[in-house]
């Protein structure tokens, strides 16, 4: 064998040499797309059926809160805590005239009553969460009792 010939086998074992390599490599390719792939179909599964939990668990909330009259206490205390120089968590129970009260002395004190307002308010808002829901609802549904 001449020297040509050999540099002819050698490319032509290198040409297939990398043929082979190439192949490998495109099949291995194809292998990390495929579990790429997956990955994300699987991501996209558990993505949606938490988004679904999370939104069938909010609807849930919002639902007790807004449609039991027992759960008026958590309303009504949340708000009461956040808010409660406005008198807001008293219109959620149906105390129209304490809630006026609230709402006009915090405003046309200029906020100088409003602390003492929001005092009342966070106060209120700890009862009404502290107590269990059938007390909540003997004393400030079925008793009425406006304040504390």
């Amino acid at each position: 064998m001449n020297e040509n010939e050999n540099n002819k086998k050698a490319k032509g074992d290198l040409k297939n040499d990398l043929k082979e390599g190439a192949k490998k490599l495109k099949d291995k390719a194809k292998e990390i797309i495929q579990d790429i792939d997956d990955n994300t179909k699987d991501f996209q599964d558990e993505a949606k059926n938490t988004a679904s939990e999370f939104s069938e668990g909010a609807k849930d909330v919002f639902g007790q809160l807004t449609s039991d009259e027992k759960n008026k206490r958590v309303l009504a205390g949340i708000l009461g805590i956040l808010f409660g120089a406005l008198g807001i968590h008293k219109f959620i129970l149906g105390y129209q005239k304490e809630g006026i009260i609230m709402l006009v002395l915090s405003l046309l004190s200029f906020g100088f009553l409003a602390g003492f307002m929001a005092v009342v308010g966070l106060i209120e808002g700890i009862i009404y969460l502290s107590k269990s829901d059938e007390e909540f609802f003997q004393i400030y549904q079925v008793g009425q009792r406006p304040w504390f």
